[in-house]
């Protein structure tokens, strides 16, 4: 299998992968850390993924996809840290001022996981971050050991799959999730 990590500009395609099952739904759709909690609370159904329509045909796009020949298979949510929730999250530190990119939310959807996706999704979000002018990416994957993580809450990431990458930890947060610390690891593109 070959796997192709590009820009999420096609809509169908990030709905493909991160979209609810009913357009009607409430889920994240990837908007929890992207946006303010009032903004994001507000978007009912449809509304949520027009906001995400509209995000995918911004410059820079929200993110990136894999594709499996023209099959979306997965999802990572990378950006610069100013622009999301992070930017103001008191239980992730920041560690110095420079203008990082936030890689926050590595999704595959099913009957694609365990095929290395994952690690292509985080060297294409790492490639798109420098394409587009980040000196540093920033993570925030459990640190969760050999321990099991739910697939559900695993969207953060986890510690391994990071320093498989060339991340290293940075910092400390005072942020859970799934019962697993949260760790900020960080990779420098200068």
């Amino acid at each position: 299998m070959s796997i192709d990590v590009r820009p999420a500009s096609v809509f169908e395609d990030v709905r493909a992968v991160i979209g609810p099952k009913s357009p009607t739904s409430n889920v994240c759709f990837c908007l929890s850390y992207r946006i303010p909690s009032k903004l994001n609370n507000s978007l009912r159904g449809p509304e949520r993924g027009a906001y995400v329509e509209r995000l995918c045909q911004a410059t820079p796009a929200p993110g990136v996809l894999a594709y499996d020949g023209d099959t979306p298979v997965g999802w990572a949510a990378v950006a610069p840290r100013t622009e999301t929730t992070f930017a103001k999250n008191r239980k992730i530190p920041h560690v110095d001022e420079l203008p990082v990119w936030s890689l926050w939310c590595i999704r595959v959807r099913p009957g694609h996981r365990g095929e290395g996706i994952s690690h292509a999704l985080i060297a294409g979000a790492v490639e798109f971050a420098r394409e587009n002018g980040g000196p540093v990416v920033e993570a925030y994957p459990l640190d969760n050991g050999d321990s099991k993580v739910d697939l559900t809450m695993a969207y953060a990431g986890i510690r391994k799959n990071f320093e498989h990458a060339g991340f290293t930890k940075a910092a400390d947060t005072t942020s859970t999730l799934a019962g697993h610390p949260r760790i900020l690891m960080r990779l420098d593109l200068r």
